[in-house]
């Protein structure tokens, strides 16, 4: 594992986004693009390929088990309804929804009927449903989660002993980049350790040299050592917390 150093401070002029590219044109990467005069591209390196109904069946899961459902992303949203449709379960009106924030609480009127049912948000983490949890400590609660479930929500519902069943509805899979190979920016800001796989199992012989490596998050961080990848842009930190915020802290010095 090499030092970082400050010979890795070069400037920054291309930065590639390993998500999907936002559906509208208000999205902060735009604006730091325009502020300081970037290439910013997104492409994501990973996607969601759904479970069929037959996969699900296997599982032996009865969706009308459970009184409640506990959404960590619109994903699991999405996937929830669409396994209810191809299992022709009709979602009843009593079912309770916990999401971690708002937006994911907001998603639900692509599905219901959002003011007629009982739905509960937290401000991002499990940790933050907390109080209303407490409240419904006897519901049965379905987690709908990818292969890849979130350890911190998992754990938080083991240790305060609610009643839930995960259920795998959607896969992580690898994103073909096979057209990025001969293809270089400066900085590559990862979100996921899930994307730092994808980047390995595209390039196993991928070298980093002067490519700048942004990671979100301590478990994608830990990916990026582990692969040998030098970190020389983290968030959240304190007074940083999001990634925007610090790729802009990082080029007010590389570009000055």
């Amino acid at each position: 594992m090499q030092e970082k150093n400050d010979s890795r401070i070069r400037k920054v002029k291309s930065i590639l986004v390993t998500l999907p590219k936002p559906e509208t044109e208000k999205s902060p990467y735009y604006d730091l693009a325009k502020k300081h005069n970037l290439k910013v591209d997104f492409r994501s390196f990973i996607h969601v390929e759904g479970v069929p109904a037959r996969d699900f069946r296997k599982d032996k899961i009865n969706l009308a088990d459970f009184t409640a459902v506990i959404f960590t992303s619109r994903n699991a949203a999405d996937h929830f309804f669409r396994i209810c449709e191809e299992m022709r379960y009709d979602v009843p009106a009593e079912l309770k929804y916990f999401c971690l924030s708002e937006t994911i609480a907001l998603y639900l009127q692509k599905y219901i009927q959002y003011r007629k049912r009982k739905i509960f948000f937290g401000k991002q983490t499990a940790a933050d449903l907390a109080e209303v949890l407490k409240k419904h400590a006897n519901e049965k609660f379905l987690y709908p989660c990818s292969d890849v479930a979130t350890e911190d929500t998992m754990k938080f519902l083991e240790k305060s002993g609610y009643d839930f069943t995960p259920a795998v509805l959607f896969r992580t899979v690898v994103s073909d980049l096979s057209d990025l190979a001969e293809v270089f920016y400066d900085v590559i800001a990862f979100f996921s350790p899930s994307s730092i796989q994808s980047l390995f199992k595209n390039f196993p012989d991928f070298k980093q040299n002067n490519t700048r490596i942004a990671a979100f998050g301590t478990n994608t961080n830990k990916a990026a050592t582990d692969m040998d990848l030098i970190v020389d842009i983290a968030a959240p930190t304190p007074g940083v917390p999001s990634m925007t915020m610090a790729i802009e802290n990082y080029i007010k010095i590389s570009n000055k």
